[in-house]
């Protein structure tokens, strides 16, 4: 059985094109050395059908058994790493195909990597597969919504150990180059099947990759080769135009650098982007204007939850210094009537979620103007999803979500489905007390619904989960969709003149 797995997972390889059929033997024999096996017979077979899900999980049974790793989610992940390098190439021999075929054609370049990245099981679909996902439709256009079950979770034996080490600093994070082919350690995830594509942009040393974990199709991280913290200026419109440029199939944007909106790892600069069409960029124009000295550059109000301005033209240059006068602007820019403050105690609040893409013949970029401040009433943020949406949504309105796909915690899973029973039989939600968060809010939308039955409550759940959504971005957007909230946006439009 153990050598017909190896076998198995050989052909796999030179099936996907992972590994040159010329290199099947040293493919073995590295698998063989991982198992310390100094026997084998490599008879006549045939196989079809191969499922990688199969093949590692016989493989990494066979591991544990043999003591070679304890049978944890993080140890057996590990291992599985491992044995995925054995069927790849070396980095450098995947750059040189993949910047060959991008002479050729930018998306044919990127499929081949994307392909590349889930063959090699770095992107794990088996896992990516068990996300659920759906649409809800709001004033705003179609939003998509996931419950995120795909990303593990934390291992209490994986952080139990990691707390008797010394702490390391290499890599310093997990979007340092330095992963690629990193092994791992107690509580950090192995990378042995990671591997990046080196960029230039703006002069810079950058590189890409694609999610673990993606969230839509092709979904790449961009960062910087150095280890060095988030930040939005001039440079920044400058490279997300740069990648533009290279990849025009694909969007680009940046996280704000600041906490509460910066929604991600704020220690290492990098960017998110890939090949798919948010409803933030389907969503119109609701009022367009000029800005002296940057005519040739479309400028509006977008009819969207948070606070957009979208910039059109031709000429990234222009595109790029309009960019960053708003953004100076912005920075400074304090409106005690809608609540905006620029500085309070010296801490800045005011910052740009920036999102780059190439429409036709224009190039656009979406400025999400953002503000940090927190009060004694919204202590997690005034523009931050607030409390009575915590239930469904607590964490930060990273650039993802800001552009439309929310990002939902995988215990949702678990509470709707009781709370799915509980409503079905009729039971007082307070007395379980998993699901008593939701009960306040479950009685706000249950009489808008005469008939909730077995086969409708699924979808009912899923509309009204997308509705506390919407409210959770409208909460982020530093301008409300209200008289006055359309006005002080125009006093900020005003100043930019």
């Amino acid at each position: 059985m153990f050598y017909d797995a190896v076998k198995k997972l050989v052909q796999y390889g030179i099936d996907t094109g992972l590994t040159p059929r010329t290199e099947r033997i040293y493919t073995t024999n590295r698998i063989l050395f991982l198992f310390k096996e100094e026997n084998y017979e490599d008879t006549p077979y045939t196989l079809s059908n191969i499922s990688l899900e199969d093949i590692l999980k016989q493989l990494l049974d066979e591991a544990v058994q043999r003591r070679l790793i304890e049978d944890t989610f993080a140890c057996r992940d590990s291992f599985a790493s491992k044995l995925m390098d054995c069927l790849l190439p070396r980095p450098a021999q995947i750059q040189q195909k993949f910047w060959h075929i991008y002479q050729h054609s930018p998306a044919a370049a990127t499929k081949y990597y994307y392909n590349l990245s889930q063959n090699s099981n770095y992107i794990q679909r088996s896992r990516i597969k068990l996300d659920q996902k759906w649409s809800v439709e709001t004033q705003y256009g179609s939003l998509d919504i996931t419950i995120n079950l795909s990303k593990p979770e934390k291992d209490p034996k994986a952080i139990a150990a990691a707390g008797k080490k010394l702490p390391s600093s290499y890599p310093k994070c997990l979007l340092c180059p330095e992963n690629e082919g990193y092994a791992g350690r107690s509580y950090y995830p192995a990378r042995d099947n990671l591997r990046i594509i080196p960029l230039t942009l703006n002069q810079e040393e950058w590189a890409f990759q694609y999610s673990p974990y993606v969230y839509y199709n092709e979904h790449c991280i961009v960062f910087s080769q150095k280890h060095l913290p988030m930040k939005i200026d001039t440079s920044t419109f400058e490279k997300l135009f740069a990648f533009v440029r290279m990849f025009p199939h694909y969007f680009l944007g940046s996280n704000a650098e600041l906490p509460i909106v910066g929604g991600s790892i704020l220690s290492h600069e990098h960017f998110q982007g890939g090949n798919y069409t948010f409803a933030m960029a389907k969503a119109p124009i609701t009022f367009s204007f000029t800005v002296p000295g940057y005519e040739e550059v479309q400028a509006g109000i977008v009819k969207w939850p948070l606070s957009v301005i979208r910039l059109c033209s031709t000429k990234t240059k222009k595109l790029i210094a309009l960019a960053t006068h708003i953004l100076e602007k912005w920075r400074c820019y304090s409106d005690e009537k809608a609540g905006i403050f620029a500085v309070t105690d010296g801490i800045l609040h005011n910052t740009i979620t920036p999102i780059a893409r190439k429409n036709g013949n224009l190039y656009e970029l979406d400025l999400v103007l953002r503000n940090n401040i927190t009060t004694e009433k919204y202590p997690y943020g005034v523009f931050h999803p607030h409390t009575d949406l915590h239930h469904i949504k607590k964490e930060n309105i990273g650039l993802i979500e800001v552009m439309g796909l929310a990002v939902l915690p995988g215990r949702l899973k678990t509470e709707m489905d009781l709370l799915k029973e509980a409503i079905l039989n009729q039971s007082n939600i307070y007395n379980n007390p998993v699901i008593a968060k939701h009960a306040a809010w479950a009685w706000q939308f249950l009489p808008l619904y005469q008939n909730i039955t077995d086969s409708n409550i699924t979808y009912i759940l899923q509309q009204e989960i997308g509705k506390v959504f919407c409210r959770a971005l409208e909460d982020a957007g530093v301008y409300k969709h209200t008289p006055q909230g359309k006005k002080a946006f125009l006093r900020f439009i005003d100043a930019l003149r």
